[in-house]
């Protein structure tokens, strides 16, 4: 079975988020979702961590979703032990740094970085700016 993790805030869960689990779970078999917590995130959010946990745990395409750890960003990775890790389009995130941190922590997932889907209409700060 190859584990696929995608990671996120979703606030405002949109189509833009559901292509990004359907390319996902387009990758591999079982489709982990980690929703950033409230603390982590860099953004400001409309809705709270369990809020938006909720909206992901009702979508059918994903298997699993738990909010990430308040102090270790990696250790849902470790817990989880994916195949395959996939970035959001947008997601400011240093692929090769990632890479380095993870390969100390003994963890080698394949690394892929999602398309994006009308960002001019789906994209979570625009929902919050209506």
């Amino acid at each position: 079975m190859i584990k696929i993790i995608c990671f996120g805030t979703f606030d405002h869960l949109h189509k833009g988020h559901l292509n990004y689990f359907s390319q996902a779970k387009g990758l591999g078999d079982y489709l982990i979702v980690i929703v950033a917590r409230d603390k982590n995130t860099n953004k400001e959010t409309t809705y709270d961590e369990n809020q938006r946990l909720s909206e992901v745990k009702k979508q059918p395409i994903v298997n699993e979703a738990v909010l990430g750890d308040l102090e270790n960003k990696y250790k849902v990775i470790e817990d989880k032990q994916p195949d395959i890790l996939c970035l959001g389009y947008d997601q400011d995130i240093d692929e090769e740094r990632l890479k380095k941190v993870l390969v100390k922590l003994n963890l080698r997932p394949e690394i892929k970085r999602m398309k994006a889907f009308q960002e001019e209409k789906y994209k979570s700060s625009l929902f919050r700016k209506n």
